[in-house]
């Protein structure tokens, strides 16, 4: 099952609280992807999502390592893919898409290949100099009833 919503954010805290909003129904082994250009507000959303997931301390952009974990009600695995090609398997970024923790992977296009099929892709596209459009395309039964609960109220 397919969904998709559409939302507009006016600050870095708005897109912050709509991610916090949306880690409270996240469970063990959910992936989302983030598309969209540089300053987008892929970091911003990350920061929501560890928020809401209880993470403490200052959540980064994980350019330069890839990958970076933290610990909170449930492990969150923050992964920037720009770097990486679709060949880049032995990474075993699978590990981190069915592990014990939500994976938030920034510009997914590069492992698009390596995605599992039930997700919730979000790309991000600015509107001004605040402001953000968000589409969120639920693939999955669960990811349409997250967004549902959110977005159909």
């Amino acid at each position: 099952m397919e969904g998709t919503w559409e939302y507009i954010s006016n600050s870095p805290s708005e897109t912050q609280l709509l991610a916090e909003k949306i880690a409270n129904f996240l469970r063990q082994g959910d992936l989302l992807t983030l598309e969209g250009d540089l300053g987008a507000g892929k970091t911003s959303f990350s920061k929501g999502i560890a928020k809401g997931l209880g993470v403490k301390g200052n959540v980064n952009s994980p350019t330069f390592t890839i990958i970076k974990e933290y610990m909170g009600r449930l492990p969150f695995y923050h992964m920037d893919a720009y770097r990486l090609e679709d060949d880049s398997e032995d990474l075993g970024l699978e590990e981190y898409f069915e592990g014990d923790g939500v994976t938030v992977v920034e510009w997914p296009s590069m492992i698009e290949d390596q995605l599992p099929p039930h997700r919730l892709d979000i790309t991000i596209k600015h509107l001004g100099e605040t402001s953000r459009s968000f589409t969120f395309k639920a693939l999955g039964e669960h990811y349409n009833s997250i967004c549902k609960e959110i977005f159909d109220r």
